[in-house]
């Protein structure tokens, strides 16, 4: 299957497939791919330091998430997994309540009500099978909107994968689906997930398209991701796109990838970096400058500090607050279980 690139690793570009993309959205490409990394790096700084919980790295992905977000309308939804900051910062999260969820505190998933963003979902795949339903549910009502599911390629291997793509495909649901191809499922390489050669391929089993994308190249990215999201908007046809990319660091802080990967894989897609080519692109087209984007990256990393001391300065999170989140009508069973914190936190933590 033909791999989509507009942007190669080496800054060159195809002129007439980067024609309708405005100098003004490549800047606010870098920017965002820029403060997505500096984020992801100072919350691994974090945690080494107790200062944040467990944490998926998203270094090495911040094109494919930068890139499938800006590609949203208004009206759209945007169903994301667990690996999607870029994208999140993108629609207008703030940096500060994504560093408050992974300390631990739940408040860090609220999402504004002019948002329309799901919370993160930690479950491997089951997010898909929300995408479909509100893509159900946007079609029974007539809106002109789609929905927008982003996973890895480890949500490929679940069940909830294919009910979902089947339901769409079957139903004609204004619904995308994006897979982060990262190539690990933890420590599973891509190969031993699948026999087919790619993931996009698996689409034909249900009869909707499936595309694939050099993940790394946010111009290719936002432009597929888009033309799909207006085609599924306008005429109900949803797709499967495969974004081929790379997963940097460790699954999560709790992994150590150094036990099955081999250094010599890092190094042939550090030379991919998605932030680089855009640089080459900048430097080669749009008048950039190391003077400019070493002030870019202060700017940006003064905005991340920010975020740190506003989550840090938080008042600490009340523990019957783990119950307000989770259902609209508490039942029976977390009833109980409040009135048991209740107790205990009035009793000082002693029964």
């Amino acid at each position: 299957m033909k791999l989509i690139q507009i942007l190669d690793e080496n800054g060159k570009y195809k002129a007439d497939d980067l024609a309708d993309i405005k100098e003004q959205e490549i800047r606010k490409m870098y920017r965002l791919m820029i403060l997505t990394r500096l984020w992801n790096d100072k919350a691994m700084s974090l945690q080494r330091q107790g200062r944040l919980g467990t944490l998926a790295s998203v270094r090495g992905q911040e094109a494919s998430n930068v890139g499938m977000a800006l590609a949203l309308q208004a009206g759209d939804w945007f169903v994301p997994a667990f690996r999607e900051y870029g994208s999140l910062f993108t629609l207008g999260i703030s940096m500060k309540n994504q560093y408050r969820y992974w300390g631990g505190d739940e408040r860090g998933n609220y999402i504004p009500e002019d948002k329309r963003v799901l919370p993160t979902c930690i479950t491997v795949g089951a997010h898909l099978c929300h995408a479909a339903g509100m893509a159900v549910a946007a079609k029974t009502r007539g809106e002109k909107s789609m929905i927008l599911s982003s996973s890895g390629d480890g949500s490929t291997s679940q069940g909830d994968f294919h009910e979902s793509l089947n339901l769409a495909g079957l139903w004609k649901l204004p619904v995308v689906f994006v897979i982060q191809n990262n190539h690990w499922a933890i420590s599973v390489p891509v190969e031993k997930q699948t026999a087919t050669k790619t993931l996009a391929e698996k689409a034909a089993a249900y009869a909707i398209d499936g595309l694939r994308v050099d993940g790394n190249d946010v111009f290719a990215v936002y432009k597929t991701v888009k033309e799909r999201a207006d085609i599924a908007r306008n005429e109900f046809k949803p797709a499967l796109i495969e974004l081929v990319t790379y997963r940097m660091g460790d699954h999560t802080t709790a992994d150590d990838a150094t036990r099955y990967r081999k250094p010599d894989l890092l190094k042939t897609w550090e030379k991919r970096d998605p932030i680089e080519r855009v640089k080459k692109y900048l430097m080669k087209e749009l008048d950039w400058s190391e003077e400019k984007d070493k002030e870019l990256v202060e700017e940006c990393t003064k905005e991340v500090e920010q975020a740190v001391k506003e989550y840090e300065n938080s008042d600490m999170p009340e523990p019957e607050t783990m119950f307000d989140y989770m259902y609209n009508e508490m039942p029976w069973h977390l009833k109980e279980q409040l009135e048991e914190v209740k107790e205990l936190t009035q009793a000082g933590g002693k029964k």
